[in-house]
């Protein structure tokens, strides 16, 4: 199903950020804006929901910290136990002092590279994805606010122009 989308472009992100709030309060749908850089605040005025990747990271170092205690336990207590040192290996708890370096870099080890999976497949960054980039522009010094069309184009055109889009195209979008 295509739908049909108006994209304006503004020159200044002060000015993309008042029309976002604009655009917003006169209860049009915001698609997608694209920017050259982060725009602090930008995901607030747009009303996304906030992210639930902090979590996700948590449950990662978990199992992170979960598969290094498992790992510890098997390889240096059950399977090859060794006197490293004059530390016996009879327990895990005795010898965890030792492994702490062991837990913590595999925790964050886990955190990260999971983290870096979840992000791509969330984003729907596939590897040879093509890009979506409506305006070469938008890589350099130029903001795109993509906003639906709902048998209002005339109307949300010179709403737009009224925000300070220095040029609007009318878009189908698949």
């Amino acid at each position: 199903m295509s739908t049909k989308v108006i994209q304006a472009l503004y020159n200044d992100d002060d000015i993309l950020m008042d029309a976002v709030k604009e655009t917003r309060k006169a209860h049009h749908h915001i698609e997608e804006v694209y920017t050259p850089f982060p725009v602090h605040g930008l995901d607030k005025a747009m009303g996304l929901a906030p992210t639930r990747i902090a979590i996700a990271s948590f449950m990662y170092g978990v199992v992170g910290l979960s598969f290094s205690i498992w790992m510890m336990n098997y390889i240096m207590i059950q399977d090859w136990p060794q006197d490293i040192g004059g530390k016996p290996s009879f327990s895990y708890i005795e010898n965890m002092p030792a492994f702490v370096p062991i837990m913590f870099e595999l925790t964050v080890f886990f955190a990260a590279h999971l983290m870096v999976i979840t992000f791509y497949m969330r984003s729907k960054l596939w590897p040879f994805k093509q890009a979506e980039n409506p305006d070469v522009r938008t890589t350099d010094d130029h903001f795109v606010m993509e906003v639906s069309i709902h048998n209002n184009e005339d109307e949300l055109a010179s709403f737009l122009k009224g925000t300070g889009a220095i040029e609007l195209k009318v878009v189908e979008k698949h």
